[in-house]
């Protein structure tokens, strides 16, 4: 499936270095305060992972029940029976997107049941107006990634309901996947593509103002254009609207990371987690969240239950690598570090945390050969410089180290690691010899 049903992807821990906070991959740098000894020789930066997804796409927010609407809709009359897990639709298509977000048509809820999630990839409320079917068929084609089909009905429920919010959603959603826009935290910023599907949520609001699905799909563009802090007043009110949404929680807390507020992000990550707990990208978050927040060991355990979940993830294993590293356990992070990047051999940051990983271990050959790898794929990663330069003056060799420290402040002129690391070769160089 596409990545636009992966949750908002919070942050990629850095053991004392930066983070990259994606939806599902957006990227924010950000100061872990968790320590790793760097070498002895300055100090390493320590590691950082690629964007977890490219910002989970967003996954479709359910919309409340519209007037005179059932919260729990059953199947449409006459409906052909469906394989288990399935559901049927109006046009008798069966798919595993349940009619609601809690229970098969049909199922009994038991009195003392918990209130039912808010399904966040569904737009219909489940009436039986021409347009709500049409909604109804453009959430099952989204979430079975027929875009075409999803725009198709969607542009129809307009059409029938030209105030209604939901179809507006839906095609900003469809147009999201369908430009390949990554949805990493500040990676849109100035792309006039996000900025106009900003505009057409806004027009949706302006029909209903209190339209969750629209005010949480406002705060996950905002988010990807960098602008965090209209993005939090969105998302807090979304989520106050729906409070059982996993998906709001998830964009809630990454909108808090990126405005300094790890604290808050724990409670709205752990709430994510708790409602969605078999998703490997809610307990991804929660995870880097706890890194953020010191808490290493919580961190470690909920990384290792998302690559039970997530075996073939890249990022659970950069993740859990990363996190056995703020714990000096080299020993078990490198076989995680290995495997992200046999996973996703392209990502740069994965290569350059293995190559920190071999640093720590004193294979210094085999660190700078890494270095220089993940340097081959991005010659723009700051923290890959910061650490060739370490290895190399680890070796004695001095100018290569200078040459390789002097290109990460040039980087990145702000980057307090890059100056630190520079001033202590340079006065490393000038002592006398022993």
């Amino acid at each position: 499936m596409r990545s636009k049903r992966e949750v908002q992807r919070a942050v990629d821990p850095s053991v004392n270095g930066a983070a990259r906070v994606s939806y599902g991959a957006l990227v924010l740098l950000l100061a872990v305060a968790s320590g790793c000894a760097g070498a002895a020789t300055p100090s390493a930066a320590t590691p950082e992972s690629a964007p977890a997804s490219q910002l989970a796409a967003p996954g479709v927010a359910s919309a409340p029940p519209g007037p005179g609407a059932s919260a729990n809709a059953g199947p449409v009359a006459g409906a052909a029976p469906c394989a288990g897990g399935q559901t049927p639709g109006p046009d008798g298509r069966c798919s595993s997107l349940p009619l609601d977000g809690t229970q098969l048509p049909g199922a009994q809820a038991a009195s003392a049941a918990p209130a039912p999630l808010d399904n966040p990839e569904r737009l219909s409320r489940g009436t039986d107006s021409a347009s709500d079917r049409e909604l109804t068929l453009g959430d099952r084609s989204y979430h079975d990634d027929d875009l075409a089909a999803a725009r198709k009905h969607y542009t129809e429920a307009r059409r029938l309901s030209p105030r209604d919010p939901a179809p507006r959603v839906g095609l900003v959603r469809v147009g999201l996947l369908e430009a390949s826009i990554a949805t990493d935290y500040a990676s849109g910023k100035g792309n006039a593509q996000v900025s106009k599907f900003l505009r057409e949520i806004d027009e949706a609001l302006k029909f209903e103002p209190e339209y969750a699905p629209a005010l949480v799909e406002r705060g996950r563009l905002l988010l990807i254009l960098g602008r965090a802090e209209p993005a939090l007043a969105a998302l807090t009110r979304g989520v106050a609207l729906r409070a059982r949404d996993p998906e709001a929680h998830s964009a809630l807390g990454v909108a808090l990371l990126a405005t300094g507020d790890a604290k808050n992000a724990v409670e709205h990550f752990e709430q994510a987690a708790a409602l969605d707990p078999a998703n490997a990208e809610r307990l991804a978050n929660l995870g880097t969240a706890y890194m953020m927040r010191g808490r290493v060991e919580e961190a470690t355990s909920a990384y290792k239950k998302a690559v039970m979940l997530a075996p073939d993830d890249p990022r659970a294993h950069g993740d859990l690598g990363t996190a056995y590293l703020a714990q000096h356990r080299l020993d078990q992070a490198l076989p995680h570090l290995r495997r992200a990047v046999d996973l996703a051999p392209d990502r740069a940051t994965f290569i350059s945390n293995l190559g920190y990983a071999y640093q720590l271990a004193g294979n210094l050959d085999e660190a700078v050969k890494t270095y220089r790898l993940a340097l081959s794929k991005d010659p723009a990663l700051g923290s890959a410089w910061i650490n060739l330069g370490t290895a190399l003056a680890a070796q004695k060799k001095y100018k290569e180290a200078e040459s390789a420290l002097k290109k990460a402040l040039e980087l990145d002129p702000s980057d307090p690691r890059a100056k630190a690391n520079l001033d202590e070769l340079r006065a490393l160089m000038k002592a006398p010899a022993p």
